[in-house]
């Protein structure tokens, strides 16, 4: 069992399909918060405050054999019609299956660059997930299968959670999609060159953003630059469509 979650390799190949997006759409006004009765991310969902108690087993460790166990579940994800942003994860790790929560291993600072980010007013624990459709926000993942690695996974894989991930947002249509990962997103997309931070298509009415990879192996990214690149995506969604 590994450690930490790593991306699929770069020497992966990366196939072209049908998931790839839409570069010859005209660009479409994402739908607003405004528009969808969603709370604008960053507030505090109306008539509630996200509990941070997380219930007795919040902070329950996964043992040795559960964690074994978990390899190849599958999580549900966090969604809803009409979110600002809908945030795509590679897959689940084994500590996320072995635990129903994303990006659930302690080390993994997706929860903290969300609020260093500007997405929500404190810092949510994993088990506050299910508050997040209040802050306009959501989770998938690019491929649905745990694993102790994210390298573990095919380009094929990837490819068809791709595929998955279109037909998702065009159900859901959230306004931004957020691919937490960029080589994941290279090879699923088809795209090799893609770099951090807006992409020229759509998918489907979506505006595409790629963001880094939360995990702790990542080391290029400190708590402090992970925070300032989700803050980046956070204006975005702020500003004019």
């Amino acid at each position: 069992m590994a450690a930490h979650r790593r991306e699929p390799r770069t020497a992966s190949p990366a196939p072209t399909g049908p998931a790839q997006t839409r570069a010859a759409q005209t660009r479409a006004t994402p739908t607003s918060a405004a528009q969808t009765g969603a709370t604008p991310t960053g507030a505090t969902p109306t008539g509630a405050t996200p509990s941070r108690s997380g219930g007795a087993d919040r902070d329950r460790r996964p043992t040795r054999e559960e964690l074994a166990a978990a390899a190849d579940r599958t999580i549900p994800d966090v969604i809803a019609p009409g979110l600002t942003v809908l945030f795509v994860g590679i897959n689940p790790g084994l500590w996320s299956a072995a635990t129903g929560r994303h990006f659930a291993r302690p080390g993994n600072r997706f929860w903290p660059a969300l609020h260093r980010g500007g997405f929500t007013p404190h810092r949510l624990h994993p088990s506050e997930q299910d508050t997040l459709p209040g802050y306009g926000l959501g989770i998938t993942n690019m491929v649905d299968r745990a694993s102790a690695r994210a390298d573990e996974l095919t380009a094929a894989e990837l490819v068809e959670g791709a595929e998955v991930l279109a037909d998702k947002v065009r159900r859901h249509r959230p306004a931004w999609v957020a691919v937490v990962g960029v080589t994941a997103y290279r090879i699923g997309f088809g795209r090799p060159k893609a770099a951090f931070g807006p992409q020229p298509e759509l998918l489907g009415d979506a505006r595409l953003w790629v963001l880094p990879n939360p995990s702790g192996l990542n080391a290029h990214f400190t708590a402090e630059t992970l925070g300032a690149a989700f803050g980046e995506l956070r204006a975005a969604t702020a500003g004019p469509a």
